[in-house]
């Protein structure tokens, strides 16, 4: 559906110099998936974006949607777009902006009052539709960018930091509308710093770092081998330094009561677990440090210790 073959970009600096965004890069993104792209800062991932919606042109290599090139696909078919940084004229009414928006994406007229009552209700924006823009929350006003980027039907649905903003309840809720805009004719895209927002969301996800593909993670592939090496935390209310030390020789005692296991597969944590219990333990918790995407990260990149959000 979208290939980016080869593609790369480059500026000139005020001071003439030439700077590299993005070098050599070849993907490809399929009807059906949800994809995410992750990255830290500076790695690319908005130049990327601007190629793919003809904000810019490669400066070598092609990027295509559809075999069409993306100003001519996005003029003939549309796009739905949610920017990084959402920004509606802060005098416009809510009700007013999504009508505005709805007519620029070419909804018919007889069908805008009934599409902009459905993507308001979608994204909880009923009681704020006579507000004006400026009396929004920023997590409502990333509400109402989200409602303007569901207003047409588009079979390419391009999201940049979709959840920046939104509460934790918001942000769950957004998971529940990526999966209720699943179709297999139709690819989401969503380029998000979070990734454990991306881990839940996405089928696959590319990395990218110093404007280079580094790798792409199969997530539904990838959550049993990440299993089997990354370290975990336990947490015990009863139960003795040394039995957690028999149990997993090594463990790293980080505060009362709290360990570190690593180095062991999830099958050597669960034989553990059930001695540790046996052995009168009372065990209040065990998690992985790390998301299955957080690993991968960590790899592609060499991130520090705080990967969560690569802010």
């Amino acid at each position: 559906m979208i290939q980016f073959s080869h593609a790369g970009k480059r500026y000139r600096s005020l001071l003439g110099r030439e700077v590299r965004a993005l070098s050599d890069f070849s993907l490809e993104l399929h009807a059906g998936e949800v994809f995410g792209i992750a990255g830290p800062n500076g790695a690319g991932k908005s130049t990327l974006i601007s190629l793919l919606l003809g904000f810019l042109a490669p400066s070598e290599g092609t990027v295509r949607i559809m075999d069409q090139e993306p100003r001519r696909y996005i003029e003939r078919h549309g796009i739905g777009y949610l920017s990084e940084l959402v920004n509606i004229p802060p005098t416009w009414r809510t009700v007013d902006a999504l009508r505005r928006y709805a007519l620029l994406a070419g909804v018919p007229t007889d069908a805008v009052t009934t599409r902009v009552n459905e993507v308001m209700a979608m994204l909880g924006l009923e009681e704020h539709r006579a507000k004006r823009v400026r009396q929004l929350s920023k997590g409502n006003l990333q509400r109402l960018g989200l409602a303007q980027a569901l207003l047409c039907e588009e079979r390419v649905i391009v999201l940049d930091e979709p959840t920046h903003g939104l509460d934790p309840v918001w942000t769950q809720r957004f998971r529940d509308v990526v999966e209720a805009l699943r179709r297999p004719d139709r690819l989401v895209l969503i380029a998000s710093h979070n990734l454990d927002e991306l881990a839940r969301l996405a089928d696959r996800v590319a990395i990218v770092d110093k404007g280079r593909l580094q790798r792409v993670v199969d997530m539904r592939a990838t959550q049993r081998d990440v299993a089997d090496v990354t370290p975990y935390r336990l947490v015990i209310a009863r139960g003795a330094d040394d039995a957690v030390q028999r149990t997993f020789p090594g463990a790293r005692r980080i505060a009362e009561g709290e360990y570190e296991v690593g180095g062991l597969g999830i099958e050597a944590v669960n034989a553990g677990m059930v001695s540790l219990i046996q052995s009168g333990a009372i065990v209040t918790a065990v998690y992985p440090l790390h998301s299955a995407l957080e690993q991968q990260f960590r790899e592609a990149v060499g991130a520090g210790d705080d990967v969560r959000e690569t802010r």
